[in-house]
């Protein structure tokens, strides 16, 4: 296919997941769930209030749009928080996907004209990722929700494989291309360039991610109760919060059962624990004598292959993502048992990089050297002040929530260190 009929394709594909995750009666669209997300009918305006912009629209708010100017910016996420979004005037549910519609037909009619190549290819790009990531907030929505279930259990996935809980492979020291660039990944994001060689002590680093198991001997063993597994902030935070166990494990954690999007069901020993914060991952890591790794180290681990001194397209080489070799796309609503995927091996030998769930690292977000800003500026840039206060703190790898088309190993994610509701999990890492 060209460039066009793949960008139209992703399109499509995003747009189909979009309406199944808004496919409820009116009142459920308008719903907030937690004061922590939107309703589901905002992030659907949303989404096709900023493809008008960047696709229509040029990128100027101020250029007329399909929307009068006071609708329009009920959808600037920078001005409306997300607990004052159910109280804003917003499109009807039916209004919405007719809006979203309209803007799709026309970007699609402007897709088709573009000429192959064309430097605007990468704002299709950009709308099709902002769209994927929206999905995964409006499940991360869902599963906040309370009630009879709106969603099915999820698709079946592959078994695990014993025996690799709390092993690790070693990452030896030298150097690795960090970042990639547009000639290698069209579609990376701004934080994610200029690519640039550092130099990596070695270090250890999980085969697989920490397991429920694992987690249930941290909370057997008193690990949210004794304070010297924190740090200040963490036994603040900690203290303050209550926690006793990772979100939606039902009755502290006593009953060996969770809710997850509705559904109580037993605790999986075997499947990567999900709805950590990365204060409760610093303090497991402590716990289990081990540290978070850096987002510098997670990536060399993830992408880096040291026989030829050159990055992988993915962990496992050049094919393109599928069922054999990760969890990705949200069909699951879960991640799969560690040891899952064999073919999804890096060449360090770390598997389930990609998917499942996004690991914490200590790292905060900050710009790689030569960092640019691209067409939206206010993507990366805004948020980088959390290098001083330590207010963000960087993901990586994806979750089972991640549509495949839009992930890489240099992809960056990044919330607030608190935060539970998204598909967060731990891989641990040693010193050597």
């Amino acid at each position: 296919m060209t460039s066009h009929e793949v960008l139209a394709e992703e399109l499509t594909k995003a747009r189909d997941r979009t309406l199944r995750l808004v496919d409820f009666d009116d009142a459920e669209v308008r719903r907030q769930y937690d004061p922590l997300m939107s309703p589901l009918v905002w992030d659907l305006a949303h989404i096709g209030q900023q493809e008008e912009l960047w696709l229509l629209r040029g990128g100027n708010p101020d250029r007329p749009g399909l929307l009068s100017r006071e609708v329009d910016q009920l959808y600037d996420a920078f001005v409306h928080s997300r607990a004052s979004r159910v109280d804003l005037p917003l499109l009807p549910p039916a209004d919405a996907r007719s809006y979203c519609a309209t803007v799709r037909g026309r970007v699609l009619d402007a897709l088709e004209s573009l000429p192959d190549g064309h430097p605007d290819a990468f704002s299709f790009g950009l709308v099709v990722s902002h769209e994927n990531q929206h999905d995964e907030t409006m499940l991360q929505a869902l599963s906040l929700r309370t009630g009879a279930p709106l969603l099915d259990r999820g698709a079946a996935l592959p078994a695990g494989r014993a025996g690799l809980a709390g092993t690790s492979v070693e990452v030896p020291a030298g150097e690795f291309v960090l970042g990639v660039d547009a000639a290698t990944e069209p579609f990376s994001l701004d934080n994610e360039r200029p690519p640039h060689t550092v130099d990596v002590a070695a270090f250890r680093i999980g085969r697989v991610p920490v397991t429920n198991g694992e987690w249930r001997q941290f909370i057997d063993d008193g690990g949210y109760d004794e304070r010297r597994w924190w740090s200040d902030a963490g036994w603040a935070h900690r203290q303050q919060a209550g926690l006793t166990a990772p979100l939606f494990w039902n009755a502290e954690a006593l009953t060996g059962t969770r809710t997850r999007f509705g559904h109580v069901e037993d605790i999986p020993a075997d499947e990567p624990v999900q709805h950590v914060c990365f204060w409760e991952a610093q303090a497991y890591a402590a716990w289990a004598g081990a540290r978070l790794p850096t987002e510098v180290e997670w990536e060399k681990a993830c992408a880096w292959d040291p026989a030829v001194r050159a990055r992988r397209r993915y962990p496992w080489g050049s094919v393109t993502p599928s069922a054999e070799r990760a969890n990705l796309g949200g069909d699951a609503l879960r991640p799969a048992p560690v040891g899952a995927y064999p073919q999804s091996a890096s060449a360090y030998g770390a598997e389930q990089m990609l998917g499942d769930v996004w690991e914490w690292t200590t790292s905060t977000l900050r710009p790689w050297p030569g960092f640019s800003p691209m067409v939206y500026e206010q993507y990366s840039a805004p948020f980088f002040d959390g290098v001083a206060s330590g207010d963000y703190r960087v993901l990586r790898g994806g979750s089972w929530a991640v549509a495949p088309g839009i992930l890489r190993p240099s992809f960056r994610n990044w919330d607030h260190p608190i935060r539970r509701q998204i598909f967060s999990g731990v891989r641990l890492a040693w010193d050597v």
